[in-house]
């Protein structure tokens, strides 16, 4: 047990903060602590998400937790020479003093349902999830049917927070339904989408959350065994997860006989092929398998026919994490967050040239100009801003007219465009969209699994063409030939890979035709 007179300071272990220096500044305090004789615990708590704070030292104290950062390892010794463990939140107390964390106006703002602990607890104790509501939605689980736990999560309105939006519920009772000596569930967590990092952070930063929203979708729907697919570059990820695992096993929230209740639910991590094509959910199948990771033609669907040919309920990070929130509070209470047919909140990520990058999560129906500028200050350049890239590289750019569209999921495609992970990338007026309409193109010539021709070889001949429009070559019909390419391509391709690659490029395109080199060109269909 703590002593009373024992500070608790919290110095997150988030990799985005170890990046920037978070061990070095932790095992700074600690020493530093020991040398003047001042009794610390010190807690590796997750990120709050406000990643130019990064690494944020927080101190409990009875108002709450005060904040200084971003602090730096050569910075340490200054933070005691103020006294920051006995701070009472007062802002001038050191020049890098931001006050009560959860007072700073980008977090007060957010709506934070999936993300409450994140930055609160430490990742890995079961303790600290334990009292943050973690688990309760897996008791009230196992006293259901499978049935019911399936028409709670219909009933919540959550679709698929990866892309393409599928109802969940939709997926779930389908495998339920399945008749099989095994089933599955399996977790994409191969989060390769350019300006995104929820998967990762939710990984990180509260594991316990997907670990549990797991293990009542192996309840929902018979299945006994689950997989989480990390993707390579996320070491830290593993970790947690493996040591939350281990956690959750023995404690009884895993394996054999979960809480007595006689259900079983085995769960284990595998590290992701390191390709983006993996993130699409057969090729997915096809690496947990041990196989190369090729897109599989559909149908069968995986729900019928997936991991080892058996049914399999595929969702993602931030779909499972939801789960246990919607069983411990109810299909209403999350659906009363949203808009039409888009309820609850998403994680949304601010990236690229933005004053303040970072996780923000919103109930559905926020406008990109409130992400970019209330929360992400503007251009980090002082430029004004161009365009925004949502739903990583295959997701379209949209320009400042369109600023207000809000987020959904109708709302977005209704102007070409798609919500996707909720990454948010922002671009000033000095980027040259002609380039970026090349760089996709390039992008999926360098991905695609190569299983089908349109991705394959339309993506190898888009980046020709983009080149010889750049460079003037015929420029009227190497245009109106990239339009057409890119038609072949949406309607041709096995995957999203090679079907979605057009979206950015026709909405650098049809917005910014100016950088294609005519206006009146570029805009002709």
């Amino acid at each position: 047990m703590t002593a009373v007179n024992t500070v608790t300071i919290f110095v997150p272990r988030d990799s985005t903060a170890i990046a920037l220096g978070a061990n070095e500044t932790a095992a700074a305090i600690a020493k530093e602590a020991k040398a003047r004789g001042i009794d610390i615990k010190l807690v590796r708590n997750g990120s709050r998400g406000m990643f130019w704070l990064e690494p944020l030292v927080e101190v409990a104290t009875d108002a709450g937790r005060i904040g200084f950062g971003p602090i730096e390892e050569h910075e340490v010794a200054g933070l005691f020479d103020a006294n920051f463990t006995a701070s009472k939140g007062d802002t001038k107390s050191h020049d890098k003093a931001v006050g009560l964390v959860e007072e700073i106006p980008y977090l007060k703002k957010q709506e934070r349902l999936q993300f409450v602990r994140v930055g609160v607890t430490d990742p890995v104790s079961l303790d600290d999830y334990l009292a943050h509501e973690g688990y309760v939605g897996l008791k009230k689980a196992i006293e259901m049917d499978a049935a019911a736990i399936v028409q709670q999560v219909t009933d919540s309105g959550l679709r698929g927070r990866g892309g393409a939006a599928f109802p969940t519920g939709i997926k779930w009772k389908t495998v339920l339904g399945a008749e099989a000596d095994q089933k599955y569930i399996a977790c994409n967590a191969d989060e390769g989408d350019s300006g995104t990092f929820s998967d990762r952070m939710v990984m990180e930063d509260d594991p316990f959350m997907l670990i549990e929203g797991m293990t009542i979708a192996g309840l929902a729907v018979g299945a006994t065994r689950g997989y989480i697919y990390v993707r390579s570059e996320y070491p830290h990820s593993i970790a947690n997860l493996n040591e939350a695992i281990a956690a959750g096993n023995a404690a009884g929230y895993l394996g054999e006989n979960i809480l007595g209740s006689g259900r079983t639910f085995h769960l284990e991590v595998r590290k992701a092929a390191g390709a983006y094509v993996c993130g699409e959910e057969t090729a997915m199948l096809e690496s947990i398998e041990g196989k190369r990771g090729i897109v599989r033609a559909k149908p069968p669907l995986p729900a019928l026919k997936g991991l080892f040919g058996k049914p399999t309920v595929i969702n993602n990070v931030i779909s499972l994490s939801a789960v246990p929130l919607i069983m411990s509070r109810g299909a209403e209470f999350y659906k009363n967050y949203g808009m039409g047919r888009s309820r609850g909140t998403l994680p949304m990520q601010l990236a690229g040239n933005l004053k303040y990058g970072g996780l923000v999560e919103k109930a559905f129906g926020v406008t990109l100009r409130e992400l970019l500028y209330d929360f992400g200050g503007g251009a980090e350049s002082g430029r004004p801003i161009r365009a925004v890239q949502v739903g990583g590289p295959l997701g379209a750019y949209m320009p400042e007219a369109l600023f207000d569209t809000p987020f959904d999921y109708e709302a977005f495609a209704a102007v070409d465009s798609t919500v996707g992970h909720g990454g948010l990338v922002a671009f000033d007026d000095t980027v040259d969209m002609a380039k970026q309409a090349r760089y996709a193109m390039h992008f999926c010539a360098v991905e695609s699994c190569g299983k089908c021709t349109p991705c394959r070889i339309g993506s190898t001949r888009g980046v020709e063409v983009v080149d010889k429009i750049i460079a003037n070559q015929n420029r009227p019909q190497q245009i109106h030939l990239l339009r057409d390419l890119c038609d072949v391509m949406v309607t041709g391709s096995l995957c999203a890979m090679g079907s979605m690659t057009p979206f950015p490029v026709l909405s650098a395109l049809n917005h910014f035709p100016e950088d294609f080199g005519d206006q009146k060109l570029a805009t002709a269909a």
